[in-house]
């Protein structure tokens, strides 16, 4: 009897109406689950395409929906962290928290847990040091693959027929990237070489460094996580026997926490942290 009284003054309970319009924008993405013209979200939610953008766009500024470059929208990076707030319920994810916060103890700097999706590395939890430096990325965020520690340390670990396009894109997109070369295909063909070299290094020292890239004064180091679960290897030549990478653990301080000179022992630490709970 109070099941069903519940489920009476459920439905008698005022809303608001245009949440419920945009988070049924956010369904039909969501079950579509391949990016959606303008038109064809307007015909499924019957309902004018202008008023369908204007939602759209609050979707787009919250992160929960995304524009691509030919003008169809897919959904945004928020939705790829939801289902990994719940750490508690993941295991490799509650351990992941207990590297991070013996990380976060023993060096006093933030750390962040990042997850590949299929366009990029995401962050999906952040452990914020007990000092006035805090880390300015937030869950959700997508990290770039050129310019991040975690962004190079997953393209490092992705085959090249994935992580060239997403790399080239960034490139093309990135202001600062290129001066307006006369050649732009030279150009990105030489970026794509010093990329392979930058990469082969990686592997071969087992992380990723940014020194001040991001931002001045700002270094990180990051780590893979192999977990048990990534068994298939990739197909190029130069990546025969190197496992996607799945997840990765960056550690984020300043120059003086973090010095360039001190880079190599100071991710051989965190190393021997995460191998303690079987996670590198």
């Amino acid at each position: 009897m109070s099941s069903n009284n519940a489920v009476i003054t459920n439905k008698n309970q005022s809303g608001i109406q245009s949440l419920e319009i945009g988070l049924s924008i956010l369904d039909v993405l969501i079950d579509r689950n391949e990016p959606m013209m303008l038109k064809d979200i307007a015909h499924a939610m019957q309902m004018p395409a202008a008023k369908s953008h204007r939602y759209l766009v609050s979707l787009i500024r919250k992160g929960y929906a995304r524009q691509l470059d030919d003008g169809r929208y897919r959904l945004g990076d928020r939705i790829s962290a939801l289902g990994y707030t719940g750490i508690s319920q993941n295991n490799i994810l509650e351990r992941l928290t207990q590297v991070a916060n013996e990380i976060k103890n023993t060096l006093n700097c933030g750390v962040q847990i990042a997850k590949w999706f299929s366009d990029g590395p995401i962050v999906i939890q952040l452990v914020e040091p007990d000092s006035p430096i805090s880390i300015i990325t937030r869950i959700g965020s997508r990290m770039p693959l050129t310019t991040s520690a975690t962004g190079r340390l997953f393209a490092s670990y992705q085959p090249d027929t994935i992580i060239k396009p997403l790399i080239f894109a960034e490139w093309q997109n990135s202001n600062n990237s290129l001066p307006a070369p006369k050649n732009s295909k030279t150009e990105l063909s030489e970026q794509w070489d010093n990329f392979i070299r930058l990469r082969t290094t990686i592997r071969k020292q087992g992380y990723a460094t940014v020194t001040g890239v991001l931002l001045m004064g700002i270094n990180a180091i990051s780590i893979p996580i192999i977990s048990s679960a990534t068994t298939n290897t990739t197909n190029d030549s130069l990546s025969a026997k190197i496992k996607p990478l799945e997840y990765a653990i960056t550690i984020i301080g300043t120059t003086e926490q973090l010095p360039t000179k001190e880079q190599h022992q100071m991710a051989n630490r965190i190393l021997s942290i995460a191998q303690r709970y079987q996670m590198a």
